[in-house]
C-alpha cells in the first residue's frame, strides 16, 4: 500500500533539517568567532598600586576613631584619618578632628595634624600644630594641647595665640577645665596665663 502524499513530505523535510540545522549553527558559531573584537588589556579593570611590604612593615588603619565620655559628664569624640599603633602602649594617629561638648552646652571643636594616646595617663597628646574653636568663636592656636580623657581637661603645651570678637592676644598658656561656683554649682572655664597681652578689637 503507498504511502500518502503528505506522509512523505513531512519525512523529507525533517531529514533535510536534521542536516541544515546543524550547519546553520556551526556557521553562526563560525562568524562569530571571525568577526568577534579583540580584547584589549587596557580595558581591564585598573587595580590600586598597593605597597603590600610597606603595609606589613607599618601596619595601619583608616578611619580610626574616638569616642567617650568624661566622669564630669562632658562627651570627647575624635576621629583621624590614619591612626598607627604604637609601642610601650601608645598609638598615633594623623589628622585629627573632634569635638568636646561640656554638660552645659558649648562645645569645642579640635583639629591637629596628630595625636598620641598615652594609655598609661589617659591623656590624648594632640601635636604638630592644634587649633581649638569654642562656641563663644574664639580661636586658639598652639604647638601642642594635652586632652584628659577622664574629666574635662584640654591644656596647652607652650604658648598660644587667640582670636576673636574681642580681639588678639596671645599667653604663655590656656587651660580649659571644670571649676566650681561658690554655690556648688558646675562651671567650665577657658583661662589664659603667663604672660597674657591683649590687643582689644571693639566691635562695629
Amino acid at each position: 500500500m503507498a504511502r500518502p502524499l503528505g506522509d512523505n513530505l513531512h519525512s523529507r523535510l525533517v531529514a533535510i533539517l536534521k542536516v541544515a540545522l546543524p550547519l546553520l549553527a556551526l556557521a553562526i558559531l563560525s562568524s562569530l568567532f571571525l568577526f568577534s573584537r579583540g580584547i584589549n588589556p587596557e580595558d581591564a579593570i585598573p587595580y590600586a598600586d598597593v605597597d603590600i611590604a610597606d603595609r606589613l612593615r607599618e601596619p595601619r588603619m583608616t578611619g580610626a576613631g574616638y569616642s567617650g565620655m568624661t566622669e564630669d559628664g562632658a562627651s570627647l569624640s575624635l576621629s583621624a584619618a590614619e591612626a598607627v599603633p604604637g609601642v610601650d602602649g601608645k598609638a598615633t594617629a594623623r589628622g585629627v578632628i573632634g569635638t568636646l561638648e561640656t554638660p552645659d552646652g558649648a562645645k569645642t571643636q579640635l583639629a591637629a595634624v596628630s595625636v598620641r594616646l598615652e594609655q598609661t595617663t589617659g591623656m590624648l597628646e594632640l601635636s604638630d600644630g592644634v587649633e581649638l574653636t569654642t562656641s563663644a568663636g574664639l580661636v586658639v592656636q598652639a604647638q601642642g594641647f594635652g586632652v584628659a580623657t577622664d574629666r574635662t581637661l584640654v591644656e596647652s603645651r607652650g604658648s598660644v595665640s587667640a582670636s576673636g570678637p574681642i580681639g588678639q592676644l596671645t599667653a604663655g598658656a590656656v587651660r580649659l577645665s571644670r571649676s566650681e561656683t561658690p554655690e556648688g554649682a558646675a562651671n567650665y572655664v577657658l583661662v589664659f596665663n603667663n604672660g597674657v597681652r591683649l590687643l582689644y578689637q571693639p566691635q562695629q
